[in-house]
């Protein structure tokens, strides 16, 4: 259910999102993020300093009275308590607490360095907590072979077009779905809508333009609700992000990968692919999948390490020692 962020926040945080979506150019669903994170910290706020009515849930605390002064006397260890709160109570993983730190940073520096608004920041010594180096799980290249050939079903046409478009080009799910018909321009390059609503090119190859003109010889024309989108559902209306994870995931299931891939593991097979079969520059590979870091995209130099090391190990004399 979609959040009237701006109707439910107090004054304070309307100025704070209006700052992230006009000057700092965030999104509206990641302003969005913002408000569900610093609600959480709002409430959690007012229910151990005492002031949220008795016996109310938690998931009822209003935050519209909270103010400057309110948010003038947070202190850093209130926030470490927060956290840990978080971990206990609530059982956010590392990653789900380093993103409500970012939040809570961001609002406390647009008050203090940005607006002036408060003197001191306190948490500025605040740290993100330390997350697990995982790598990312993808489909290999026998595997990613074989999903495309084993698409089937009413719709081949338009899922074929939507796997490969994942597969070779490594978009999100949500530039994927925003795709517009005029976003296809000349010389097949593709005009990709990214976070924070920042636009890059992509070019598409021989295998996903053609994936995209048979999907446009079916697509439907009349009764079309949304006659610009790329991506249509059986409604003949933009596909939502939701029918496109259901139809990754059936046709994952088709070749038994169904509980272990997902929509996002695409991407990172698009990007492992290029990387380590199509000796593409870290830096081209930053440009292609939108990293705002170079660091970001740098996890794909780690799993060709690990590759090097399991080739390594496998090394007949491995084994032998003196």
């Amino acid at each position: 259910m979609k959040i009237d962020y701006m109707k439910e926040s107090p004054n304070v945080l309307k100025e704070f999102f209006g700052y992230m979506e006009t000057v700092k150019g965030k999104s509206p669903r990641t302003v969005e993020e913002y408000f569900l994170d610093l609600r959480t910290f709002f409430r959690y706020l007012k229910q151990s300093r005492g002031t949220a009515p008795r016996g109310c849930d938690f998931s009822d605390i209003e935050i519209s009275d909270v103010d400057l002064d309110f948010l003038s006397r947070v202190t850093l260890t209130e926030v470490f308590q927060y956290m840990n709160f978080l971990a206990s109570v609530r059982k956010n993983g590392p990653a789900a607490r380093s993103r409500k730190c970012s939040s809570i940073r961001a609002l406390f520096n647009y008050l203090t360095a940005k607006t002036g608004k408060l003197e001191v920041n306190p948490v500025a010594e605040l740290e993100n907590p330390k997350l697990k180096s995982s790598l990312p799980k993808f489909l290999t290249l026998e595997q990613s072979i074989d999903l495309t050939k084993n698409i089937e079903g009413s719709h081949k046409e338009r899922d074929y077009c939507i796997i490969t478009l994942f597969l070779n080009c490594g978009m999100r799910l949500s530039e994927l779905v925003g795709i517009n018909m005029s976003d296809m321009l000349s010389d097949n390059r593709l005009r990709i809508t990214g976070k924070g609503n920042k636009q890059r090119m992509i070019y598409l190859n021989s295998a996903s333009a053609d994936a995209v003109r048979a999907y446009l010889t079916v697509r439907p024309v009349d009764g079309v609700k949304d006659r610009d989108a790329l991506f249509l559902s059986s409604r003949k209306q933009r596909i939502s992000p939701k029918t496109v994870q259901y139809i990754v995931k059936t046709h994952l299931s088709s070749i038994n990968l169904g509980q272990s891939m997902s929509v996002h593991k695409l991407r990172h097979t698009a990007a492992t692919l290029m990387y380590q079969h199509g000796d593409v520059d870290i830096r081209v590979l930053q440009d292609i999948l939108g990293h705002e870091s170079l660091g970001t995209t740098q996890i794909y130099t780690h799993v060709s390490d690990e590759r090097v090391k399991d080739a390594i190990d496998k090394n007949p004399l491995s084994k032998i020692k003196n």
